[in-house]
């Protein structure tokens, strides 16, 4: 028996709530709402006694899965590691579909956000590349070719 029905949305906490939309808006996300939440439902959910957290929830144009950005009220966030990697464990990246990859690219870097290595082709089929967005998330911008 399959337990899980559809793939709905990936979370992602940050300490900077708006300067995380601004970037994910302007790859062409939209925000799909915003929250608040604290109380018995998310110190159960996350196991931290005194969550608060804010949210915002963004979608990408037409369908597809969801980003969920929160950053905590209280407790003070944890920091991970803002040069992690693609191999260390964990979250690897968040991946989306762009229609022209070097335009994504040259919007996020005029921005500030550069590429982690650089723009690789596989078997004619996608263009790709890493860029390093706030606090250290990889995103994967790719665009289908050939």
């Amino acid at each position: 028996m399959a337990h899980v029905q559809r793939f709905d949305h990936i979370g992602i906490t940050v300490a900077d709530l708006a300067s995380a939309t601004a970037f994910f808006v302007g790859l062409g996300l939209e925000v799909e709402g915003t929250g608040s939440v604290e109380g018995e439902f998310v110190e159960t959910v996350c196991g931290i006694p005194g969550a608060h957290c804010e949210i915002v929830m963004l979608r990408p144009p037409g369908e597809g899965s969801r980003l969920e950005l929160s950053a905590f009220v209280a407790p003070d966030h944890v920091p991970g590691s803002p040069t992690a990697m693609a191999n260390e464990l964990g979250l690897r990246n968040v991946s989306f579909e762009v229609g022209d990859l070097q335009a994504a690219v040259d919007a996020v870097a005029a921005d500030g956000y550069g590429l982690i290595g650089g723009i690789g082709e596989y078997e004619n089929s996608v263009r790709m590349a890493y860029v390093r967005g706030p606090e250290g998330i990889i995103v994967s911008l790719f665009e289908q070719i050939g």
